[in-house]
Order: structure tokens, then C-alpha cells, then sequence
């Protein structure tokens, strides 16, 4: 049977596919609640905010502020890890239209003798829950109003405005009407604010030999020093040797051949095992220790395929799909064919203990290990509803796991396996060059309901990928191209050193490194410091110093009068922490252009700019100010002292 109400709530944001999905924080920052609340007549209505955290018994509340007629606001802060529920409850506030209404008879010289015997049982009906001084309050109040002697000190009294607040903080919700309950899911910060760091440690050995964990340990130096907070290694594991790729790509193999990592699992083990030649579990275990120890997480490679000789193949054929011939069709991608590559058939008869084993296998290095930060590998190939399963399976034990999606796909595919829980994504920025593209993708995903569930990761390059921009020597291009990903966004990367390095030789036509490490180990000179390395270690230091770095939706873009050159700010929070980014996206010639203050932000008044790359200062006192930026240092990264 319906329930009797008055009051009728819609449009409640934020919220996600009429809330079958959750939206995204972390830890410390506040979800603003909107909705639409109407009631027939023209009686007060009263609106608070209900919200929880899922090991909480009881609810807390906040009252809705109305900022026009029917639209109200109020926001809560998500202090703990995990989900939080929250709804929007209205009523018709009859103590306040009581008192609002007797205020009008008042101010009409009318006698409300009638209406103060009415205002008794309003105050009645609160005086237990309220506070001992709130109480007296009201016991002089309910004398005043039965006693016509009284009269004069009644009126005083119903037009008080502490008697508004006690009606505001002790609401009768008479008839209250309850939007659906909302989720937001809570995870610790490094979701928002992160920078990933990528190499083969296959490659970590400067002489000519299979790189070892060990070796890896003598890198986490240099990469703490340049301001990498997260080490993310392709997998791990032992290499199918059937149908094992070549150099470049190449079909057959030669005997002294390594395969490609992504090539799981041979005689000598799978998904839970490790390369002999990178060293044993205590190596890893050891490894994963001392990163810590610099402020560095691991993170691993988790991809869910098999080489034609992994152990589940003969343990499990029924997870592999056979085609009438006795094979298994390899992965494709036209062009691109992976014939070391066995897709695992998802939609077998025994996907239960499917789904099992490979949860297990996520648990396993997190348990054994004690990774927290997973990079999955081409997620959008296998079923949306698997990952909302499996994600979930591990965040109820282990809250801290994040999960990056590799998936440069269709944009709704993208989105899906965010709203299904993955906490970062890969993005269409590597391919984001000119101003117009930049801002345009920058403003969809930070203004659009996908800031509420899509946070995206920007990589200027990866291991697949050597965008046509970056298949050039010229230095100022990777300047460029790594200030916008590390400023534009909190969370980004970049494949090394092969970037810093500005390894551009791409196999003709094609996207793709030269001799890539995909396929054969390279060896480097770990030591070599030049500009990139140097600028590099900048950036990501005053992206750790200043908060407003460590967010991606609080971006503004500024007014330049030149289209080879864009401008943004940022904000923390608080406003304590301001920064103001300017960058010639033209790598070969100086460009000059007026950029305009954002002093709707800022306000209309002098301010200092401290470049925190060169350390020069500069006092700006108009609203627009003259920049000439060079390719040789391409950008300004200013932290905004204000007078």
C-alpha cells in the first residue's frame, strides 16, 4: 500500500544509473548531496541528509539548505575506508509553519491567544530529546503560552530566534517521505593521488644478463629520488615456450629468445608462480620491503590469459574454448595476432570454480606478499560483471587493493569497469595533443557525472604504445607531454626509462617501439641522469608538496589568447594550496600570450607567482599578464602566493 506523504523527492545527485552503482571518494573528502523537494500548498518543508558508514549502527543526519524553492544542498565528509550509504529525507516542518505562521498574525496586530495554546503542544512533543538549557527554554515558553498575563513575553518568545533553532534541531518528521539509500565507496587516497613508475625487471641488469629482483633493489634509489611513489612490473611469471614470440613481434623464436611476459605459464608454473631467472617469493617479499621503505608500493601485473602450455590448460581444458580441429583460437586484436596467447573462455560450464580460482589468484599475492596495487591487463576483454564480482570479493578482506584497468577502448567500456569498481583507468591522453582536445577531455571527465566514478591515470606512453608524437629525439615534446599528464591529472605514469631516455625508434608505420622490450631484454645505462630526469624529479616533488596536485577535478581552465598555449588552475580544498599551470604546447618556437587570472577563484587583487621548477618569482598585479615561454622550458608550474 502507498505510503501517506506530502512531500515528493527527486533528482537526488550524486548518483549513478538510478543507483545501481556507487560513486567514488577517498578518505577525507566530503560527497555534496542535491535534490529536488516539493509539497503541495505552501507549507515549510524540512530536508536533512542521512548518511552512514556500513559498520555503523546508527545514522547521522544534516539539515538540507534550501537554495531556491524546491533545490536543496548539504554535503558529509567520508572519514573511514569503505562504503557509505546515504539518502535524502523530507517532512513538513508544522512546529516551524506554526511559528511562521502565528509571526504573520503577530505582525498583522491579530490575537493568537488560539495559536500559543497550539505552540504548547509543539514544544511538548520535543522537550525530552532536547538539551538541559534548551529545556528551561521550553518550559518558560509553554508557561508563557498557557498564561494570558504572560502574553507579551509569548510573542517574544514565538518570534524568537532561538526557538527557531530548537524547532530546526528537533524536527517532528510527521508523514516523512525517504529517497532510495545511495552508496559511495571509500577508498584510501593514493586512488586519487599517485605516480607510477614502469619497467621490465628483466632489464634491470646493467650487464649482459636476465635482470633480477635483487637488481631491481639497487633501482629503488633513483626511482625515490625522481618521485615515483609506485613501481608496476609486467607479470612475473614463468613464460610459455609454445609458440613463443620473437624479437619484434616475430612468430618464430629463436632458442636464446625470452617471450613476452604476457605469455603465462609453462611446465614450470603459472599465475601464482614466479620466473626462475627473476629469483625466488623471499626475493619479491624482500623487494616489496625495501620499496616500502622509500615510500614506494608495487604494484603488479594481473592478466588473465594463458600460454598454450600453462598448467591449466591440461588441468582445466574445459576453461579454454576448443575449436573442432583440437586448438584453441589465439588472442587477436587485428592487425595485432598473440599466438603465445590463449584467451580464458569465460563463459564455461565450470566459470564458479573459474571465477575461484582466479580470485585466488589475486589473493594470493596479496596475501603471501602483501601487494596492494594491481594493473589489469586488457579487463574490458572479459565480463564487466566478473570484475564487479571479483573486485568486491577482495576489497571486503583487503580495503587497501587498488585496481588500474588497462582499457584503451570505446569510452562507455571504459566507464563500465569504473562503475563496476576499478579505481583508476588508462585514457585517451596519450593520444590528446592539441589545446582544444586537452581541454575538451580534461572538462568531460572532471564536469560530467564521470568525476564521480572515473578517475583517470595519465601514461604519455606504454609498453604496447609509442604514440607518433613521441617517435622524435626532440626533448621539449616529452617535457610537454610529461608537466601536462603529471599536472593535469593526480594519477599518472610513464613507461622508463625508455621515456626519459626519449627512445623514439618505432617500427615503420606503426605505433609500436623498435626492439621492443615486450620481446628480448634491454640492458641500460640506470646510471645516466640528463634534463628529463631532472625535470622529471621536479614536477613530481611539487606534486607531492602541494596539495592542490593531488586532485584532478578541481581544475580550471584560464583564458590565453593564443591557441598554442593553455593555462589551468588548481585549488585545494581549503584554498590554502593554489597553483597555476602554463604551457607552449609548441615544441620547436617561442610563443608569447596574454593569460588571464582566474580571480573569480583567486580574487581581484596582486598576487605572487613562484615558479617551483626554475624557483623565480614575479609579482602580477592585473588581471591579464604578459608569458613568453620557450621550448628549451616549455612550461610554468606557479604556486600562487597571494598579498
Amino acid at each position: 500500500m502507498q505510503q501517506q506523504t506530502r512531500v515528493v523527492i527527486q533528482d537526488v545527485k550524486p548518483q549513478l544509473d538510478n543507483g545501481n552503482y556507487f560513486i567514488k571518494r577517498v578518505v577525507g573528502q566530503e560527497v555534496m548531496v542535491s535534490a529536488e523537494i516539493l509539497a503541495d500548498g505552501h507549507d515549510l518543508m524540512g530536508v536533512c541528509l542521512n548518511f552512514k558508514h556500513e559498520s555503523d549502527v546508527q545514522w547521522q543526519n544534516i539539515r538540507m539548505n534550501f537554495h531556491s524553492d524546491e533545490y536543496c544542498i548539504a554535503n558529509f565528509k567520508v572519514e573511514k575506508q569503505g562504503f557509505y550509504e546515504y539518502c535524502v529525507e523530507g517532512w513538513i516542518d508544522y512546529a516551524l509553519n506554526w511559528q511562521h505562521g502565528t509571526i504573520r498574525k503577530i505582525h498583522d496586530h491579530q490575537n493568537v491567544k488560539s495559536e500559543l495554546l497550539e505552540g504548547v503542544l509543539f514544544c511538548e512533543a520535543i522537550i525530552k530529546k532536547v538539551d538541559s538549557n534548551e529545556k528551561k527554554y521550553l518550559k518558560i515558553a509553554i508557561d508563557a503560552f498557557k498564561n494570558e498575563k504572560q502574553y507579551n513575553l509569548a510573542l517574544a518568545i514565538v518570534q524568537s530566534a532561538e526557538l527557531k533553532t530548537i524547532f530546526n534541531r528537533y524536527p517532528t518528521k510527521t508523514l516523512s517521505n525517504i529517497s532510495p539509500i545511495l552508496k559511495v565507496y571509500v577508498d584510501r587516497k593514493k586512488a586519487l593521488f599517485s605516480t607510477w613508475y614502469e619497467f621490465f625487471p628483466r632489464s634491470s641488469s646493467e650487464i649482459g644478463q636476465h635482470g633480477t629482483f635483487k637488481d631491481c633493489e639497487k633501482l629503488l634509489p633513483r626511482i625515490a629520488e625522481m618521485g615515483f611513489d609506485t613501481l608496476y612490473f609486467p607479470p612475473i611469471h614463468p613464460i610459455g615456450e609454445v609458440n613463443r614470440k620473437g624479437k619484434n613481434n616475430a612468430t618464430h623464436a629463436e632458442k636464446e629468445d625470452v617471450g613476452s611476459p604476457w605469455g603465462i605459464g609453462s611446465q614450470y608454473g603459472g599465475h601464482t608462480s614466479i620466473h626462475s631467472e627473476l629469483g625466488s617469493l623471499q626475493d619479491l617479499k624482500s623487494l616489496v620491503k625495501k620499496a616500502q621503505a622509500l615510500d614506494i608500493e608495487i604494484a603488479l601485473d594481473f592478466a588473465l590469459q594463458a600460454a598454450p602450455d600453462h598448467p591449466y590448460v591440461k588441468v582445466h581444458p574445459n576453461w579454454f574454448k576448443w575449436r573442432p580441429d583440437g586448438t584453441v583460437q589465439y588472442a587477436e586484436n587485428p592487425p595485432k595476432k598473440y599466438q603465445d596467447i590463449q584467451p580464458i573462455y569465460f563463459e564455461s560450464e565450470d566459470w564458479k570454480n573459474l571465477w575461484q580460482e582466479l580470485l585466488n589468484v589475486a589473493l594470493y599475492w596479496i596475501e603471501e606478499v602483501g601487494i596492494k596495487i594491481y594493473r589489469v591487463d586488457n579487463p574490458h576483454t572479459k565480463p564487466f560483471y566478473f570484475w564487479g564480482w571479483l573486485i568486491a570479493e577482495v576489497k571486503k578482506k583487503h580495503p587497501d587493493v587498488l585496481f588500474l584497468a588497462e582499457a584503451f577502448t570505446r569510452p562507455k567500456i571504459m566507464h563500465e569497469l569504473g562503475k563496476q569498481g576499478f579505481t583508476q583507468s588508462y585514457t585517451y591522453f596519450t593520444w590528446r595533443n592539441s589545446k582544444h582536445e586537452l581541454t575538451e577531455y580534461v572538462e568531460e571527465m572532471t564536469k560530467s557525472i564521470q568525476a564521480e566514478f572515473f578517475r583517470p591515470n595519465f601514461w604519455p606512453n606504454t609498453p604496447d604504445i609509442l604514440p607518433y608524437h613521441l617517435q622524435s629525439p626532440n626533448e621539449a615534446i616529452y617535457l610537454i607531454k610529461y608537466f601536462l599528464a603529471a599536472t593535469l591529472s593526480s594519477n599518472t605514469g610513464i613507461y622508463g626509462p625508455v621515456f626519459e631516455y626519449m627512445i623514439h625508434e618505432a617500427l615503420p608505420g606503426k605505433e609500436e617501439y623498435l626492439d621492443s622490450e615486450k620481446y628480448q631484454i634491454r640492458h641500460w645505462n640506470w646510471a645516466l641522469q640528463n634534463k628529463l630526469t631532472a625535470i622529471i624529479s621536479k614536477i613530481n616533488q611539487s606534486r607531492k608538496e602541494n596539495s592542490s596536485l593531488q586532485q584532478t577535478n578541481n581544475i580550471v581552465f584560464c583564458s590565453v589568447d593564443n591557441d598554442q598555449m593553455m593555462a589551468y588552475y588548481k585549488y585545494s580544498d581549503d584554498r590554502t594550496n593554489q597553483t597555476l599551470m602554463i604551457c607552449n604546447l609548441d615544441p620547436y618556437y617561442n610563443k608569447q600570450a596574454l593569460v588571464r587570472l582566474p580571480i573569480e577563484y583567486i580574487g581581484n587583487r596582486p598576487v605572487q607567482v613562484l615558479d617551483l621548477i626554475t624557483g623565480n618569482s614575479y609579482w602580477w598585479e592585473q588581471e591579464w599578464n604578459f608569458v613568453e615561454l620557450h621550448p628549451a622550458m616549455p612550461f610554468h608550474l606557479f604556486k600562487i602566493e597571494l598579498s
